[in-house]
Order: structure tokens, then C-alpha cells, then sequence
């Protein structure tokens, strides 16, 4: 059985355990029980009784394409309920191969020192490191591949996350030494506020992954990863555009976020679209690549590194949210202003989301123009500077927007909408008001069903949602990219099975999808516990009265349709 380790920040003690009731549970499905069993719903999300769990994926250390993402869980600063963000990159894989199912960190440290966990096979210790205090995620990550090898799995947090400011991220190490983000929800916070900087994984010839039956078990892997690698989506889409093939589908429809929400489409979407990109990185070349994975083993590989005129990488990897959130929001006309915007906001271990929904939030009132690189470069020095204006940014839209006194703030349980806005794309804004995760589109995104849902109409809304929730939700639990869903889907028991080959368990189609509605009622109670009642289900006013271009659409659900979302 892999173990459970627990890192006490107060008191500087690491311990392991076996939980037997934790066994067969993995990703979201064991952060949130950790959270719901532990942590005490109305605590401080950056106090000291809060705790921060990284947990592995069922299938994580294995074979098996796209698997082994990291979920990261805990309180969130920004919804104040539960939260759980995940990450590609090397992570995941590098702790189930240590034997190390979840990492729990508790406590907080007392000094105001920097910290960072090193976890070997022969030894788990913290280490103080003062020297990477307030550093940037990305020299952070360089730093300490350079100390420990190219190949060791890598977290960190930058100097948002150490300033506690509530918009931050995790920044996760992918196999070419670029940066994937646990994005949402402010967990990066969470890991600052407790003296954590880093926890490295370094890399050894261990491998402590326990299989129910390994040789059966990696046959249907090897099937599953052919599939996934000959789907039409991963060749055609992924490899070329990563997920900004999106971006002119969400335009036409008229949910892409525009000049803060105030329109569903850019005039400017044939400079941003993901063909654009592809074209730019194909015609600049140099350090530029599509088709780029983010984890050991990965057939999608949706990652890019976008160059700028001289060949030379400004930034990896730039997606659709990326593109919607710093671009079409900020009234940007072209991919080279994106992209830079995004090379900072990394940096500094933010989320791209909510920075791109907070400096929108800014422009609306005045504060820069939009389409004004300058400008908006302006506000991100702000909070570089740790001003108080950056310190507000910094903390996400709803503070954004309650301090400069708008009336137009784009969130969800007080978590900055992803790039879908909901009045076009309805069963989006179900999934923003009702989930348990807020204003996000990872918890349910309604957009691939656009042609079986009206995304305008105001029936089946609620069903499509929970519908969602759930399959996405059982990915995240097993520890699955959502894009691997396609030969995931298609057959009934190919997910069961591949679950039991590895686990050892006898799990129904059934038993798979429980998982992650029992994962969401805890969820959900833990979350009315903590305060954040059902009244928390309704999206902000403005979008039910404000009609968006140019579609004409408001958010007009009824109570009862956004309730038939609940699990």
C-alpha cells in the first residue's frame, strides 16, 4: 500500500502513514476526503488549520497516457469552500513512484523563512532556502533542476503565492523543464502562506507503483494509448493548436470573453485564433514547437512554445484560456501581447484566469485602456512591486472589482470566470453557480456539447451540467487529463477495467462514476459548513440584466434549471 506523508510546518516533523479507507482512492476523490475529513470547515484558508494535499491519480507512475496528473487540494482563499486544482507535468508520476500516494501539508511555519521539501528514496527532510525567497517560478524551477537533475518532479510557488496573495497558483515541472499550473482557486496561497517554496521528488531507479494485475493491465494501456493517439482530435487539433483550435468556434458563438465581458466576440479574432498561432510558430521557428507533452507519457500533447520574432521562446505554453482571459478580455489584437502578458503572470505564480479577469475588471474602470499592452504590463509591475494596487490585482477580480467599485464582476462562488461566458454558453454558467468548484469551466465545461444542448436555450441546461460534473469529476479523481475522455467514453467498461487491472479492484461502470458524485456531496457539504450557502449559486446580477453582444443573450435560467445541476 503507498503511503500517506505528512509534512507539519509548525513543528518541521514529516511522518508517513497507511490509511486503509484511503486505498482505492486517488486525485480529487482523496484531496477533498482528506479536506472534508480534516480541516475544519470555518478555519482561515491561509491560517494554520487549513491544509494543502497533492495527491496522485489512480493510474499516476504508469503506462497509460495522459494519467498522472497531480490534483492539489484544500480551502480555498477565494470560493472559502473546497478546492481542487491539477497539473500535467512530471509530479504526479515521480511521487507514485516513490511509494507516496498524497502529500499532506499541515501547520504553518512560525519564521518567515523559505522552505523547501526534498523527497528521496532514501530520505524525506525540509530544507531552508533562503536564497529563493520571493524568486520568480521560473528561475525558482531552474535553480533547483540545476541542483538536483534535469529529470526530478518539481512544484513551486512564486512570490504571489509567498505574499498570500489569493489569485496565486502551483507551478509544476514538466519533462522539458517548461511550466504547467494547478491554476485555480488560490491554492498557491495556500502553499506560500504555510513557508513552503518548493518540493522537489528527485529523481531515482525506484518504482513503487503496485499494480492488481500489471501484465494485464498494461495490454489495455498500450490499446488505450494508440486509440488516443489515432483519434482525429489528438492528430488534427491537439497536436496542431493545443486548445486554441477553440478559439474562432467560441467567437462565432459569441461567448468569448471581450473588453471584460462586455461582448461575446473580438473583432480582432483572426490575430488571436489558434490558427494564428499555429502559423507564427511554424513561420518564426527557432525555439517555437507545437505538439509538445506535458507529461512523461502522453499521446495529446497539447502544449506549445510560442517564440517571438527572433525564433526565441517568450512563453510555454500559451492555450485557449490563456488567449481568451489576457487577449480577447483585454481587448489584445495579437498573440505577441498575449503571450507576454502571460510570460509575467507565470512568473510571478498567478493564475492566468483570474489576473486576466482581475486587470479586466481594472480597464472597465478606467485604470489602462484595453488592447493597451503598455498598460495592462503597467498593473502586473504593480503587483511585481507589491504595491497596494498590485496587492489588490493580486488577489483576484472580486476584491478587483469591490475595491474600485464595480458593479460588473466576472466570478463564480468569488472565483474570476474562465473563458466562456455564461450568457452564451448557459450550461457554463450552471456549472459556474451550482459546482462545488465555482467559476470554472475544469468542473463541467459545457462548450463540446454545443451542438447536442442549445447553448442559448433555457431547457437542459441543469441536466448537461450535472451530466459533466460528473464525467470530468471521475477523471480527476482517477487522475485522467479531461482530453483523454474520447476512447475513454466510447466504450463502457474500458475505464472500469483499466482502473481495476491497476488497483486490484472488481469496480463497475457504476462504482467508476460514484466516485466522483460521493467526492461532490462532500464537497458540498464541506462547503455549506464553511459558510458558502446556496445563495452563493447565483451568478452576478449584471449577466442577468445585461444583454451581450452579439448575441443579445442574458443569463435567464431559472432557479429550478440551475438546481437540476445538483448531485
Amino acid at each position: 500500500m503507498q503511503k500517506i506523508l505528512r509534512v507539519n510546518m509548525t513543528t518541521g516533523n514529516i511522518a508517513t502513514e497507511e490509511r486503509e479507507e484511503y486505498q482505492f482512492l486517488g486525485g480529487r476523490a482523496l484531496s477533498s476526503r482528506v479536506i472534508y475529513d480534516e480541516v475544519e470547515p470555518t478555519c482561515e484558508p491561509l491560517g494554520k488549520k487549513n491544509k494543502l494535499v497533492f495527491a496522485t491519480g489512480l493510474l499516476s507512475g504508469t503506462i497509460a497516457s495522459s494519467a498522472s496528473r497531480l490534483s492539489i487540494g484544500g480551502k480555498s482563499p477565494l470560493t472559502n469552500g473546497i478546492k481542487e486544482a491539477n497539473s500535467g507535468g512530471t509530479a504526479g508520476a515521480r511521487l507514485s513512484r516513490l511509494g507516496i500516494q498524497a502529500v499532506v501539508l499541515e501547520g504553518k511555519s512560525k519564521a518567515d523563512d523559505c522552505y523547501v521539501l526534498i523527497l528521496s528514496k532514501d530520505e524525506f527532510r525540509l530544507e531552508k532556502m533562503s536564497s529563493l525567497k520571493y524568486e520568480g517560478t521560473y528561475r525558482t524551477s531552474t535553480l533547483l533542476r540545476k541542483e538536483y537533475g534535469s529529470k526530478a518532479g518539481i512544484i513551486c510557488v512564486g512570490p504571489a503565492g509567498e505574499r498570500g496573495l489569493r489569485g496565486s497558483a502551483v507551478a509544476v515541472m514538466d519533462p522539458h523543464g517548461e511550466l504547467k499550473f494547478a491554476a485555480r482557486g488560490g491554492l498557491g496561497a495556500v502553499m506560500g502562506s504555510k513557508g513552503l517554496k518548493a518540493i522537489v521528488m528527485e529523481d531515482t531507479e525506484n518504482d513503487l507503483v503496485e499494480y492488481g494485475d500489471r501484465d494485464k493491465f498494461n495490454e489495455i494501456a498500450k490499446k488505450f494509448n494508440k486509440k488516443l493517439a489515432n483519434d482525429p482530435k489528438t492528430r488534427d487539433v491537439y497536436h496542431n493548436y493545443g486548445t486554441t483550435g477553440i478559439v474562432k468556434a467560441v467567437n462565432s458563438m459569441g461567448a468569448l470573453p471581450t473588453n471584460a465581458f462586455r461582448y461575446g466576440s473580438s473583432e480582432h479574432v483572426e490575430n488571436i485564433c489558434g490558427e494564428k498561432l499555429n502559423e507564427t510558430i511554424l513561420s518564426r521557428g527557432g525555439e517555437g514547437k507545437l505538439a509538445v507533452s506535458c507529461m512523461d507519457v502522453c499521446a495529446i500533447r497539447c502544449s506549445t512554445v510560442y517564440p517571438d520574432e527572433m525564433g526565441n521562446k517568450i512563453v510555454s505554453t500559451m492555450q485557449y484560456e490563456n488567449i481568451a482571459l489576457l487577449g480577447s478580455n483585454l481587448g489584445m489584437d495579437n498573440l505577441d501581447s498575449v503571450a507576454r502578458l502571460n510570460y509575467e503572470i507565470n512568473d510571478l505564480g498567478l493564475d492566468t484566469i483570474e489576473t486576466g479577469c482581475a486587470i479586466g475588471v481594472a480597464l472597465d474602470m478606467g485604470y489602462g485602456k484595453f488592447g493597451n499592452e503598455e498598460d495592462c504590463m503597467a498593473l502586473i509591475n504593480e503587483i511585481k512591486r507589491d504595491t497596494v494596487i498590485g496587492r489588490m490585482l493580486g488577489n483576484g477580480a472580486r476584491i478587483t472589482g469591490q475595491v474600485l467599485g464595480s458593479d460588473r464582476i466576472p466570478v463564480g462562488k468569488g472565483q474570476g470566470f474562465p473563458g466562456y461566458d455564461p450568457r452564451a454558453l448557459k450550461g457554463n454558467g450552471v456549472t459556474y453557480g451550482m459546482s462545488t468548484m465555482g467559476g470554472d469551466h475544469t468542473a463541467g465545461n459545457c462548450f463540446g456539447s454545443r451542438n447536442a444542448v442549445d447553448p442559448l436555450g433555457t431547457e437542459n441546461q441543469g441536466e448537461l451540467s450535472k451530466k459533466l460534473q460528473i464525467q470530468i469529476g471521475t477523471l480527476d479523481c482517477i487522475g485522467l487529463c479531461m482530453f483523454a475522455r474520447g476512447p475513454l467514453f466510447a466504450e463502457p467498461n474500458v475505464l472500469a477495467d483499466i482502473v481495476n487491472y491497476k488497483a486490484g479492484t472488481d469496480f463497475d461502470s457504476e462504482t467508476i462514476w460514484s466516485i466522483a458524485e460521493e467526492t461532490i456531496k462532500l464537497e458540498r457539504e464541506f462547503n455549506i459548513k464553511s459558510g458558502v450557502s446556496p445563495a452563493e449559486d447565483r451568478l452576478p446580477e449584471f449577466l442577468y440584466e445585461e444583454k451581450l453582444g452579439p448575441t443579445n443573450a442574458t443569463f435567464d435560467l431559472t432557479t429550478e434549471e440551475m438546481e437540476k445541476s445538483l448531485i
